[in-house]
């Protein structure tokens, strides 16, 4: 059953990405630029997007386990390291290249986006240096 429920979900997720014009790279790149041909809808997106999850995020902390039975999995973590400006400044400029981020990217592979088939694999092989990076420091 919870397999299905994540299924599902990353479908819904996907498909109203490509709806909503989050999946389409050049329409991104036109919210981002804001010095030329600034596209302000993707704003509109993203606060429609906040507003929806505001309160299942709120009742999710205060529940210990998941609607489908899982432990609940949210972050504890507060403080702002080097490591989350670093990140965050990697994913931006990424986006701000590609003018995809890993959601769309997945979805636009289902469509037959070439180009998100070489962000997809550009994307598992950071991940697997992530990781690698992670044992070592680990150790």
């Amino acid at each position: 059953m919870a397999r299905l429920g994540a299924f599902v979900s990353g479908l819904l997720f996907g498909l109203g990405l490509l709806l909503a014009g989050m999946a389409d790279p050049a329409k991104v790149l036109a919210f981002l630029d804001l010095a030329d041909n600034w596209d302000p809808s993707l704003a509109l997106v993203m606060a429609g997007a906040i507003g929806v999850a505001a309160l299942p995020l709120l009742l999710a902390g205060r529940r210990s386990r998941a609607l489908l039975g899982g432990t609940m999995q949210l972050p504890t973590r507060r403080d702002v390291d080097a490591r989350l400006v670093g990140g965050s400044l990697l994913f931006g400029v990424g986006w701000g290249i590609a003018g995809i981020c890993p959601g769309p990217a997945v979805a636009l592979l289902l469509v037959g986006h070439w180009q998100a088939l070489l962000f997809v694999l550009a994307m598992l092989a950071g991940m697997l240096i992530f990781a690698a990076l992670e044992g070592q420091r680990g150790r």
